[in-house]
């Protein structure tokens, strides 16, 4: 027997609206006005987390043609201020961009194919790793990025 939410079931809202009404609600609570353009980028976001800007362009352009590629950076940029988003930024690689914030958790990006995964800290809660001396500083999070082949390139690397 499927699961189903019932706040979604009693609301009588149809899944895709009910998802609709919280990202909306999301976008409220980071102390923002809900907007097309923010609406279909969060919605892009949650569906493809750690994208770029440009990945996101595309993902909200069919739908919102009028969108400008600058004006995803915007949204981005009030999200990432706001704490609705997190911005990490590997290497060699463009700004990337997820909804999983407060957490501390870590980054593992493929040397080859750039595919990108959470990884939860290594120890503990935020900040979850200590440097050997801290400099005065008062540190509140640890920012960590792990680099090797995922199990597909890997696997790849071994065929004939």
């Amino acid at each position: 027997m499927p699961l189903t939410d019932a706040s979604h079931h009693d609301a009588g809202l149809r899944p895709a609206a009910a998802d609709a009404a919280a990202l909306a609600d999301s976008i409220r609570s980071a102390g923002l006005k809900v907007t097309a353009p923010r609406l279909a980028v969060l919605r892009a976001l949650t569906d493809k987390p750690h994208s770029n800007a440009d990945a996101l362009f595309g993902a909200v352009h069919s739908d919102l043609p009028g969108t400008s590629l600058q004006a995803v950076y915007g949204v981005l940029a009030s999200f990432t201020a706001a704490g609705l988003v997190r911005k990490i930024e590997p290497a060699g690689s463009p700004a990337l961009f997820e909804r999983r914030v407060g957490d501390n958790h870590h980054h593992i990006v493929c040397t080859r194919c750039s595919v990108v995964h959470d990884v939860d800290c290594a120890v503990g809660h935020s900040p979850c790793l200590t440097p050997a001396d801290a400099l005065g500083f008062d540190v509140r999070a640890a920012e960590v990025i792990y680099w090797g082949l995922c199990a597909q390139c890997q696997a790849d690397t071994l065929a004939p």
